[in-house]
């Protein structure tokens, strides 16, 4: 890839965390679109892997995970049907667990929405823990048997159900209350939530435009949502300033000293690029099958 100026790398990296599409980014930078694309990937394999290393022996006290649903190609019901479409077209979920105290995303994984994903997602979560945890989540099945996998007896565990209309016309708009169930250890009721997660959704939304529904920026590929993904989690957890903690969450919990600038996180991509020694893989599990 061709060296951008300085402050074009910094201008597209801006957009993209911001919510951008690849062409608007690519009409604001006065670069083509293959230009954005290039930068992205660069971005997000740097990110993943600086993610991967700086994110372990956390210190987190409460754990809440959530999925997101996204696509890409195609939504699944339409997969069948369309024209050459890549291997992995279709829905695609992005897991993500989050220390509500300090706001850090600590793991995410981008797969379909069984077993096989919850149990890999899992196993990544506990292995950046330094201590037992409450964690919480939905009532999505496949979480019992990739909780107990992952943590065995170590963690304080919950899930809280929530209840919707019985009809499919009323089932969304009508929400009637949750129950938190305790599924292992001792977990505190009063802590019992996904409030949090379920915000970062919101923001996943707001600030990656191929999260956005109802639109044609949806992903193509995705080895390139899931770039912008990791891409959208490093700025979020290093260069965004949260509002309640007022400061960034990787500062909030340890794991640096300091506000990153966009220009920081540039550097660091370039940093990354010319060592080919070890490639961590983008936090991916889809099953073609």
């Amino acid at each position: 890839m061709n060296r951008l100026p300085a402050h074009t790398r910094v201008l597209i990296i801006r957009c993209l965390v911001e919510g951008m599409s690849i062409r608007s980014t690519a009409r604001t930078a006065d670069v083509s679109k293959n230009t954005v694309l290039k930068l992205l990937c660069a971005s997000g394999r740097a990110c993943a892997a600086y993610q991967d290393a700086a994110l372990r022996g956390l210190t987190c006290r409460r754990v809440e995970v959530d999925e997101i649903w996204s696509f890409v190609y195609v939504k699944q019901k339409n997969a069948p049907y369309a024209k050459n479409p890549p291997k992995l077209a279709g829905d695609a979920w992005t897991w993500t667990a989050m220390c509500p105290d300090s706001k850090l995303i600590l793991s995410w994984r981008i797969g379909d929405r069984t077993s096989a994903t919850a149990i890999d997602f899992m196993d990544d979560v506990r292995s950046r823990l330094a201590h037992r945890v409450q964690l919480t989540s939905d009532g999505h099945i496949p979480y019992l048997e990739a909780v107990e996998r992952a943590f065995g007896e170590d963690v304080d565990y919950a899930m809280l159900v929530k209840h919707y209309g019985t009809t499919a016309e009323d089932a969304r708009e009508h929400y009637r209350g949750a129950t938190r169930i305790p599924v292992q250890g001792n977990p505190r009721k009063d802590q019992v939530s996904t409030s949090g997660v379920e915000r970062q959704n919101l923001t996943m939304r707001m600030s990656m435009r191929r999260f956005t529904r109802r639109t044609n920026a949806f992903s193509k590929k995705v080895e390139n949502h899931a770039h912008a993904v990791a891409l959208h989690f490093m700025h979020y957890n290093f260069v965004r300033i949260h509002r309640t903690i007022e400061c960034s969450p990787a500062m909030a919990i340890g794991v640096d000293n300091h506000l990153w600038e966009i220009r920081d996180l540039v550097d660091m991509v370039e940093a990354h690029e010319p060592r080919k020694a070890k490639v961590v893989p983008i936090p991916l599990n889809l099953d073609p099958n």
